[in-house]
């Protein structure tokens, strides 16, 4: 029958293919319309229970899985390299407080591809250590990071990465979302060089980072030497190194986060993106001699103040 339905489908006159195949016209026509069709066996694809997204910590506060993936990033870069699955695990009890088991943390360590079996492989792009420098005007060195927000009314977290300039403090470009990976972090850095009129000039801003998974993904690694831009990213454990960032995801958390509790994504996303129209453009940073950030470049930019240096 299947045979006589295929060569039927492509246009064959059904009396010729019946003769041919020895099937009597009455019993083709029968089977057709009283044998019912087999349906397709569909497998069962869902194994255990679902996947949550986050942990919980000894506060009983969430912790979404793309932060533990940055701090297994960390341990892995750091003397805790040398342990697997097992005294990671025992790892992120002790110094994070989180309630975890090694189960996940060998799927975490799998999506991230640090299993120690595969730490052997040798990275296109070798590590850049972040080192002291001087910074005595915009553009010459900027920071970006991720902050994670949850939203309550979905169970689910949302992504804030940043860019900011060491100088004089403005969130240059950012990317909010659902999602967050190397290829967001290239693009806001890539819109912040047109943004600041810099795609045309030799000298770019050096971009500092820890080392999250989307920083250290050749998505990123490629668009930064595409762009002709140096990455350097800090040592694992040492955020006062990406000081600034850090300090604006205090206000971040103080001012926006802790204010409101977010019903949904969208709803999250104007109140972010209103929080930081405000932050750059109104936000008396005492940093900056009590001048909204945008005011404090357009002064330095126009007229030329240099009031002083930031030692990084």
């Amino acid at each position: 029958m299947i045979i006589a339905d295929e060569w039927i489908s492509r246009g064959y006159m059904s009396i010729l293919v019946l003769k041919i195949i020895g099937i009597a016209e009455s019993t083709y026509y029968y089977h057709r319309h009283t044998v019912p069709q087999r349906e397709p066996v569909v497998p069962n694809t869902h194994v255990g229970r679902p996947i949550l997204g986050y942990s919980l910590n000894n506060a009983s506060k969430r912790v979404s899985d793309e932060q533990i993936k940055e701090w297994l990033t960390e341990l892995v870069l750091g003397e805790e390299g040398a342990y697997g699955y097992r005294k990671l695990t025992k790892c992120l009890k002790l110094q994070y407080h989180l309630f975890i088991n090694k189960k996940k943390v060998y799927r975490l360590c799998k999506e991230l591809q640090v299993l120690k079996k595969q730490r052997e492989i040798k990275d296109k792009h070798p590590r850049r250590l972040a080192r002291n420098r001087i910074i005595t005007n915009v553009d010459q060195l900027w920071e970006i990071d991720i902050k994670y927000g949850y939203i309550a009314g979905e169970n689910r977290f949302f992504y804030l990465m940043c860019l900011i300039d060491v100088y004089d403090r403005v969130i240059v470009d950012y990317h909010i979302g659902l999602t967050c990976e190397g290829k967001h972090a290239a693009y806001i850095v890539e819109r912040a060089l047109w943004k600041r009129k810099l795609v045309n000039r030799s000298m770019r801003p050096v971009i500092r980072s820890d080392n999250g998974p989307q920083f250290i993904s050749n998505a990123f690694e490629n668009a930064c030497e595409a762009l002709n831009v140096e990455h350097e990213r800090i040592p694992p454990k040492t955020p006062n190194l990406n000081a600034h960032i850090e300090s604006f995801h205090s206000i971040l958390e103080r001012d926006c986060y802790a204010r409101n509790e977010f019903a949904s994504y969208t709803g999250a996303y104007k109140i972010v993106t209103e929080f930081l129209d405000f932050y750059v453009n109104r936000y008396l940073h005492g940093s900056l001699n009590d001048m909204p950030p945008a005011c404090f470049h357009d002064r330095v930019v126009n007229m030329g103040i240099r009031p002083f240096t930031v030692n990084v």
